[in-house]
């Protein structure tokens, strides 16, 4: 009955956010920018519904990246969420993005953001190199052609890196549908962003209540 240690659960593990920021959108082509916001928002609505500890870091975002997807900015605002912005491509090697992971006191990391074989690879193999065990939502995550996605998949999963997608991540979190005070807000978050699987659940909840 003891679930594994190497599911993601609430409280063993803290999720960095990366450089969703308008002009790093603009040169994805591994994946379609609607669908990458609407996982965004899912990952990012996740981890605000369950208090999971959430670092929100930007590169340049004044003077080249741009703002934060809308989608980001909904769950963590940006003037309450404290965004460490970057000049560095590896958030690792921020001081203040690495403190900040590193004061979370996971040794669990979950990783979203752009470019996959950058910004998400770099900070991927250098919290493995320190004993973090590492996730990266894969679909959440994007890059300037589907074959640098690909290979950056490919190569973090070589290095020991575990994928997992966006709903993946909040129903691993949820894990149990008798866990009452999180299901509203868990099946509110798939009405909207859950495309099939949202439309899925607004048809059941308006049939039940039919009879």
């Amino acid at each position: 009955m003891k679930p594994s240690s190497n599911l993601l659960a609430p409280e063993n593990h803290a999720l960095v956010l990366i450089d969703f920021e308008g002009q790093m959108g603009f040169a994805t082509k591994s994946i379609a920018l609607s669908e990458l916001r609407t996982n965004a928002a899912i990952v990012a609505g996740a981890s605000r519904i369950f208090n999971v500890p959430t670092i929100v870091t930007t590169v340049a975002e004044n003077s080249f990246s741009g703002p934060v997807f809308p989608e980001i900015e909904q769950f963590y605002p940006q003037a309450t969420s404290g965004y460490i912005d970057r000049t560095s491509m590896n958030t690792w090697e921020d001081a203040a993005a690495y403190k900040a992971i590193k004061a979370t006191n996971q040794q669990k990391i979950v990783l979203a953001g752009l470019w996959t074989s950058v910004c998400i690879v770099g900070p991927a193999l250098s919290a493995l190199d320190e004993g973090h065990i590492v996730y990266v939502i894969t679909d959440a995550c994007g890059d300037v052609s589907t074959e640098a996605h690909e290979r950056a998949v490919q190569r973090m999963v070589h290095a020991g890196v575990k994928p997992i997608t966006s709903i993946q991540y909040l129903l691993e979190l949820q894990r149990d549908w008798a866990r009452q005070e999180t299901y509203g807000p868990v099946t509110d978050l798939m009405k909207k962003y859950g495309g099939a699987y949202g439309i899925g659940i607004h048809y059941a909840h308006n049939m039940l209540q039919h009879h």
